[in-house]
């Protein structure tokens, strides 16, 4: 998950050194829900974790 949130902002960035704001500014915005998506799960997860011990 923090893979292709990774992926989508280098995506943004490169869109935006060439002038393409509206590829930019949508893949900026689905790498920001895809990172939001990734802490989420790294929280339940660690919280499961601390549960489960």
């Amino acid at each position: 998950m923090l893979h292709y949130a990774v992926v989508f902002f280098v995506i943004a960035i490169i869109a935006a050194l060439l002038g393409f704001g509206g590829i930019a500014s949508g893949a900026a915005g689905i790498a920001k829900i895809l990172f939001v998506v990734f802490l989420v799960l790294a929280v339940v997860s660690l919280v499961a974790n601390l549960i489960k011990k």
